[in-house]
């Protein structure tokens, strides 16, 4: 059973409504709520409960746009994706909540270098065609062979450590110039698919208990209302600029995940000696002794 306290439960329920708009209007959002999971939750709790509201999430946005989708960038995505689901059961199995956070942190912040790195590519791209109305090309991510490969696999082992994927195809969808409609639909069935194929996964490694289910069943109403209020703001989103924005609570996000893990941590510096007190509880600590068998033997010595 989760034992919260009144914050937890408001960021968590606004991550929740974040998820749900993400999933049907605005897809920078979901990778932010999911940084506030981390932040409100340790970091194996949280992403077994955000599972379970992914896919439901999932399930609005098949239902509002499941003809626009694109399968030949699907079926390219998929295999490579499980596989990078795999290896992340294998490291979940092997780090505990604050490397689970790190790991995030540090997946936020690259993902995020990698989507600036895509823009400035296309606004490159733009500039030597002229900006002429020709047909876009494809970018590179999109474009088949080992980048859409290592792209898939980073996704796979990113939605399973930390259900952090989105921005990485965010990245392949603007990579490949999909219209919106397509882009969003294309993006409905791979999470609604690479989310059910986490769930035995996810059961295996202890992360969805009942504990996560009977929170989820709470947060569920939340999602629900950001899934429904995001298709109608989608038609009047300027996604340019909210992009920018998202990108910007997504390093945000990262820097704090990775403060908060121990990854990074500010050092105060020492201007003068330590006092008097602080030194003699740090010589007891060091001399702190664990075994009471071992008292004569001190004196004696």
């Amino acid at each position: 059973m989760l034992h919260l306290e009144l914050w937890h439960l408001i960021a968590a329920a606004v991550a929740a409504y974040g998820i749900g708009l993400s999933k049907t209007g605005i897809a920078g959002v979901g990778i932010v709520a999911v940084a506030l999971f981390s932040v409100a939750m340790p970091g194996r709790t949280s992403v077994g409960i955000v599972l379970p509201l992914l896919v439901c999430g999932d399930c609005f946005t098949v239902v509002f746009y499941r003809r626009h989708a694109v399968w030949s960038h699907l079926l390219r995505l998929f295999p490579w994706a499980a596989l990078g689901i795999v290896l992340g059961t294998v490291a979940m199995g092997k780090i505990d909540d604050h490397q689970v956070q790190a790991l995030i942190g540090v997946l936020l912040i690259a993902l995020t270098a990698l989507q600036v790195a895509q823009q400035t590519y296309e606004l490159r791209l733009r500039a030597s065609a002229g900006e002429s109305n020709e047909a876009p090309i494809p970018g590179f991510l999109a474009r088949g062979g080992a980048a859409s490969a290592i792209l898939g696999i980073l996704a796979g082992f990113a939605t399973m450590v930390g259900n952090a994927a989105g921005p990485l195809m965010i990245l392949y969808l603007l990579a490949a110039r999909l219209p919106k409609m397509e882009f969003v639909g294309t993006g409905a069935w791979y999470f609604f698919c690479l989310n059910l194929f986490k769930v035995p996964f996810s059961a295996r490694l202890g992360l969805m208990n009942h504990g996560t289910i009977v929170a989820d069943l709470q947060l569920a109403i939340f999602v629900v209302l950001g899934a429904l209020t995001g298709k109608p703001l989608l038609k009047h989103l300027n996604q340019s600029l909210f992009e920018r924005i998202s990108m910007f609570f997504t390093a945000a996000a990262g820097i704090w995940l990775m403060y908060h893990s121990g990854l990074i941590r500010a050092h105060p510096i020492h201007t003068s000696a330590p006092t008097i007190p602080h030194r003699a509880s740090l010589i007891l600590r060091d001399l702190r002794i664990k075994d009471p068998i071992d008292l004569p033997a001190l004196r004696n010595g």
